[in-house]
Formats: structure tokens, sequence, C-alpha cells
């Protein structure tokens, strides 16, 4: 939720006085009254050097951002000696003159952002949404410098997209993400962001499959490759980018596990390799012979696309005459559903999906028929219901 407060302007501190202090120190001054001296004192090695009436911190970059992201500023703030002792060439030459055309300009810092997220190991995904994202966010203020937009004018873009573009409360979390790393990592402006928060996302729980369902569509698709696509989904509880970047490599029959690289958050994880998929496997690599991808599209070397998957999988519903709204991504819910079901331990399944926080997998509690389906409702003591 953007927030509301009104009343007085937030004050911003003044700019700290950083120098270098022999052998190898950061020298703070500050009025004694500051503010933000509960941040600096956090840093780790930090001293109140009695004789100079100063604070100083040890000499090295992860105490200089520190105290520059303390200030909400950043090293162009720094007198040349220190800007020079940490890497910086803030006086090698100025920086290159501006644009006259706000769009030239917004094009360029465009490339920089997306350079900056490759440098920084970004999915491909990321990339893509960040660079959407803010290719938006500069056609709105066409006639405008991004660098030199203030907190009001981004909070009035973010309330149009509220209000008149009617995005989800994920939409906009993307949005604030991407501009937070435009004028925090870029920009080097984290002020500009400072009091936008990010909006209630609404609770939804996810649609899970019945076992029968799942046999149902498993059973539907008569073609070995799908009906391998899709085992091996539900099976493992595969996110669909998994699905279809698999390689033969990845697939370990000695020790029954399939080995997940880069997943979500470029995390790599191992999980579990059913005998039957293995068998289904089996018959499938007999029958394709793929040669590196474990599904290949139609071009030999290329792998299976995101879209072919889920096409996959929505024929396989339609045929088996689901009615929910499901995706293929109901198979990986249904995967750690029915494995909590069984009475497999939730940090297991955390595992299994890659999920950072054991508060992800606990949404399935609220969906599982062991929590809630083997209860009886009071009604039941009261009416009988009919035999069948």
């Amino acid at each position: 939720m953007l927030s509301s407060q009104q009343g007085k302007p937030r004050q911003i501190p003044p700019k700290p006085h950083l120098f270098l202090l022999p052998p190898d120190r950061i020298g703070l001054k500050v009025p004694f009254d500051d503010l933000k001296a509960r941040h600096f004192k956090a840093i780790p090695g930090h001293r109140w050097e009695s004789g100079m009436r100063c604070w100083s911190f040890p000499r090295t970059r992860e105490a200089l951002d520190q105290l520059l992201a303390a200030y909400r500023t950043d090293w162009r703030i720094l007198d040349s000696d220190v800007a020079e002792a940490f890497g910086f060439t803030k006086s090698a030459k100025p920086d290159p003159p501006r644009s006259s055309n706000p769009r030239l300009e917004s094009s360029r810092d465009l490339e920089l952002i997306q350079r900056e997220l490759r440098i920084r190991n970004y999915s491909p995904r990321t990339i893509k949404t960040y660079g959407s994202c803010v290719r938006t966010f500069a056609e709105y203020f066409a006639t405008k410098r991004l660098r030199d937009l203030s907190n009001e004018e981004i909070r009035g873009y973010i309330l149009h997209q509220i209000e008149v573009k009617k995005l989800s409360a994920g939409s906009i979390s993307q949005i604030l993400s991407a501009l937070r790393f435009v004028y925090e990592e870029v920009y080097k402006s984290p002020i500009v962001l400072g009091d936008i928060e990010r909006p209630r996302k609404a609770r939804q729980l996810p649609v899970v499959l019945s076992l029968e369902e799942v046999k149902a569509l498993l059973e539907s698709s008569g073609n070995l490759k799908h009906r391998v696509l899709l085992m091996i989904a539900y099976s493992a509880g595969l996110r669909v980018s998994e699905i279809v970047h698999l390689k033969l490599e990845d697939i370990d029959s000695q020790r029954k596990l399939i080995h997940v690289h880069s997943g979500k958050g470029q995390k790599d994880r191992y999980t579990i390799l059913s005998d039957v998929v293995l068998d289904g496997l089996r018959d499938y690599w007999k029958a394709y012979k793929p040669q590196s991808w474990l599904f290949e599209g139609q071009r030999a070397g290329e792998s299976y696309s995101v879209r072919s998957a889920q096409k996959v999988f929505e024929n396989a519903a339609e045929k088996a005459g689901i009615r929910k709204h499901v995706s293929i991504h109901s198979l990986r819910h249904s995967f750690a559903t029915h494995l909590l079901e069984q009475g497999t331990d939730i940090r297991f399944i955390q595992a299994l999906l890659g999920h950072s926080s054991v508060k992800t997998t606990e949404i399935y509690t609220h969906v599982s028929r062991r929590q809630i389906g083997m209860l009886h409702s009071p009604i039941d003591q009261i009416l009988q219901p009919r035999e069948k």
C-alpha cells in the first residue's frame, strides 16, 4: 500500500564528512545529535576517536557502502582522495554531458540498466521483466529525464497504474522492484523511493488436483513424450521453466535424483526421481533419442519451449474433463500437497520445492486434506447423510 502519511516533510540529514584516517581507517565527522548515529554504530569495527572527535570505521567497501546508505547518498559526495582510494574516478574525467533529448537519454539508461542486471547475474526472465517495467515507466515520462523525477512524480505514476490501469498487487510489486534497482543501484539515489511501500498482496490459495484427477490427466495424453513431461512435472514438483531446461545428465538414475540447475533465484537443488518416471524416461529415450536437452523442440539442439509445455498440459486437462482453473504449475502444487497428506515433513517438502523460507511452503497446509478434509462438520452430528 502506498504510504499516505501527511504533515511535516521528512528531514534529510546533512551529507556526512568522510575522510581518510591513517593508516587504514575511514573518518566520519557528524553533529552530536545526528539521527543516523544508530545506523553507523551498527557497522562492525566502528569506534570513537576521542583525540580527533570523530568516528572511525574499517577502510572497506562494505563499511563505506553502509555509511553512504545511512545518509541516502552515493560516492559522488566523497572528497577526491576518498573516492580515488576506493577506485572511483571522480576526478579523472567529468560525467558526459546530458542529452537534450529525454527519450534518447532514457534509451541509453535502459541499456545501462540491462547491462548492470546481466553483470549481477540476474535471470533472463528478471532482466526481461525489469526492462519492460522501466520501458513503460520511461514512456509515461517521455518529456522528462528519469534521473530528475521526484518522489511525488513516481508516486503519481504508481497510483496511475493502480487506479487507472487496474494492475494487480503482484504487478505493482514488480514495478517497484524494477524502479528500486534503477534508482538505488544504477542512479545511486535511494531517497527517491524512500517512503513508497509495496501494496498488500491478496492471499490466494493454490488450486490442487486430486490423485484421481492427476491419474486421469496422465492417462489422457496418448503421446509418450507429452505423458513423460507431465509425469516428471508432477512427480518431482518442478516449475515449467525447470522442466524445459533439464538436460540428460541431470537425471541421476543411480541415486534416483533429478538435479535442477539455476531454479528460481538462481538456486540449484535436488529433487526425487520416481521409479515409475524412470521407466517412462527409458521408454522415451529409446523412442526419441534426445541429444542434449531432455525434452527437445522441433529443431535438434533446441530445448522445448515453455509455451509448448503449457499447451501439453492444457490439452491433457481438457481431454481428462478437469473443470478446475488449473495450469501446469498446479502439478507442482499437487505434488507438495499430496506429500504433506502422506505425512512428509514440511522441511523436506521445502527442500524439494526449492523454497528459501518454510513460510512459503506452509501455504499447502491450508489446502491439505490431512489438515482440513479429515475433519467432520458439526452438522454431521445433527443430520445423517444418505447412504451411497
